[in-house]
C-alpha cells in the first residue's frame, strides 16, 4: 500500500482555504480529518495484522503454511480487482458513502474471520475484508484532502503518518492479541473499525458528488500508456519481492507471536520513516528513476542476505536483514506511486486505479508461491526468487526507460 495514491473519482476538490494555506501545520486539523485518519490507521493495520499469528493459525486450523498464506493471496487479489471499480462506485455514491461502505465490510468480514471454523472459511472472509479495505483506502486520502486545512501537501503528510502508524502497529497488535488466541486480532480489528465507522458517520460532512463519472474501463485504458504500464509492471515484480518478506518470513523466524510482532514492528517503523523522510530527499537529489534503482538494488541485496542467513541457519542475520528491508520497501512504496501519478496524462485517479490493479497482483501471487517453494524445496529459494524479481524490475526500468521521460532522473 503506498502513501501517495491520489483521490479517486468521486472526491471533491480542495477548497480555497485548503489550497491557500500551504504553510499550515498538518497536525492542526478538524475532527472530521482525524476521524478519517484514525480509520485509515486501523485499515493499514490489516496488512500486517496476521503476520505474527500465521504459525498459530496454521496450528489452530490444522493447515499447512502454504494454505495459511492464502490469507494474503485472497486479500490482495480482491483488493487488486476492486481497485478497478472504486472510482466507478465513489463517483456515483460519493466519498463519505464509499468510506462507510468499505468500513462496514471490514467490520463484518473481520468479525467473520475471527469466527472461522476452517482455513477455507478464513481465506474467503479475508477476501471480503480485502474488498472493504480497497473501497476505504482508495477513498480515504481524497476525503482527507477535501476536509484538511493546509492543502494537498498537509493532507499527504497526515495520510502518510496514518499509513506508517498502521503498518508498524499492525504486527504489534497482532502479536499482543494473538498471544492470547489467534482469533482475537480479527475481533479487535472489527471493534476498532466499528469505532471508525461511528466517528466518520458523526463527524464527516459528505463532500459533493462530481459532475463527471468514472467508467469501469477507464483504468484499463490508461494502462495503454507506455510509461504507466512500465511503472505498473515494474511495481508488480517489486511487490512480489516485498510480500515474500512479509508473508513467508514468519514461518522462517520460528518465534512466538511476540517475537514475530517485534520484528515486524521494527520493520514497519523503518517503512514509515523511509516513506516520509528518506524517499523525498533521495528523489530531490537523484530523481525518481534513479531512486527506484537504488531502492530495488538495496532490496535485492537484503533478499540475498536473508537467503544466505537462512541457508546457514544464522537466525540473527535473518532478523537483521528482514528489519532492514523496511528501508527500501518504504522508499519504493512512495516513489512508485508518485511515478505512476506523474508518468502519464491520464487523470490521477484513473492512473492510480490501473497502476494499483497491476501491482497488487504481485502481492496476491507472492505469499502462496513463496511459501510453497519454502515448503517443498528450501526456505532459501523464496528469497532468491525475490532477489531475482528485484533484478527483473530494474531491467524493465532500463529496457523501457524511453517511456519514462516525464520522470526526473
Amino acid at each position: 500500500m503506498s502513501t501517495t495514491d491520489l483521490p479517486p473519482a468521486g472526491s471533491a476538490p480542495a477548497t480555497g482555504d485548503q489550497t491557500g494555506r500551504k504553510g499550515a501545520s498538518p497536525w492542526r486539523q478538524p475532527l472530521s480529518v482525524w476521524a478519517t485518519a484514525f480509520a485509515a490507521v486501523v485499515a493499514f493495520m490489516g496488512i500486517g495484522l496476521v503476520d505474527p499469528i500465521l504459525p498459530s493459525i496454521a496450528e489452530g486450523l490444522h493447515a499447512s503454511p502454504s494454505q495459511v498464506s492464502l490469507l494474503f493471496t485472497s486479500y490482495f487479489l480482491v483488493t487488486a480487482v476492486a481497485m478497478l471499480v472504486t472510482g466507478f462506485i465513489s463517483s456515483r455514491i460519493g466519498g463519505k458513502a464509499t468510506l462507510l461502505l468499505g468500513l462496514a465490510l471490514v467490520v463484518v468480514f473481520a468479525a467473520l474471520s475471527g469466527a472461522s471454523g476452517s482455513v477455507g472459511e478464513l481465506i474467503g472472509f479475508r477476501a471480503g475484508w480485502g474488498l472493504g479495505n480497497a473501497l476505504f483506502v482508495a477513498t480515504a486520502l481524497a476525503v482527507i484532502v477535501g476536509a484538511a486545512v493546509g492543502g494537498m501537501e498537509s493532507a499527504i503528510v497526515l495520510y502518510e503518518a496514518a499509513l506508517g502508524v498502521g503498518i508498524a502497529s499492525g504486527p504489534l497488535l497482532g502479536a499482543l492479541l494473538g498471544d492470547w488466541h489467534w482469533r482475537a486480532p480479527f475481533f479487535g480489528t472489527a471493534v476498532l473499525m466499528a469505532v471508525g465507522f461511528l466517528l466518520i458517520t458523526v463527524l464527516l460532512k459528505a463532500p459533493p458528488k462530481p459532475a463527471a463519472k468514472t467508467r469501469l474501463a477507464d483504468p484499463l485504458r490508461a494502462l495503454a500508456h507506455g510509461g504507466l504500464s512500465t511503472t505498473a509492471f515494474t511495481a508488480l515484480f517489486y511487490n512480489f519481492a516485498f510480500f515474500t518478506v512479509l508473508a513467508f518470513t514468519p514461518f522462517v523466524l520460528g518465534m512466538s507471536p511476540y517475537g514475530i510482532g517485534a520484528v515486524f514492528f521494527s520493520w514497519g517503523v523503518l517503512v514509515a520513516v523511509s516513506s516520509v523522510v528518506v524517499a523525498p530527499r533521495l528523489q530531490h537529489r537523484l530523481g525518481s528513476v534513479r531512486t527506484l534503482h537504488v531502492a530495488l538494488g538495496a532490496l535485492l541485496v537484503l533478499q540475498a542476505a536473508i537467503a544466505v542467513s537462512a541457508g546457514l541457519d544464522v537466525h540473527a542475520g535473518v532478523v537483521a536483514a528482514v528489519v532492514l528491508t523496511g528501508v527500501p520497501i518504504g522508499m519504493n512504496n512512495t516513489v512508485f506511486t508518485e511515478a505512476a501519478m506523474e508518468v502519464s496524462d491520464a487523470p490521477r485517479p484513473v492512473a492510480s486505479a490501473g497502476y494499483n490493479f497491476v501491482r497488487w497482483m504481485g502481492g496476491a501471487l507472492a505469499p502462496f508461491v513463496a511459501t510453497k517453494l519454502g515448503e517443498e524445496v528450501s526456505p532459501v529459494l523464496p528469497y532468491a526468487v525475490g532477489a531475482v524479481c528485484c533484478l527483473v524490475a530494474m531491467g524493465v526500468l532500463v529496457a523501457r526507460r524511453h517511456h519514462l521521460g516525464a520522470l526526473k532522473g
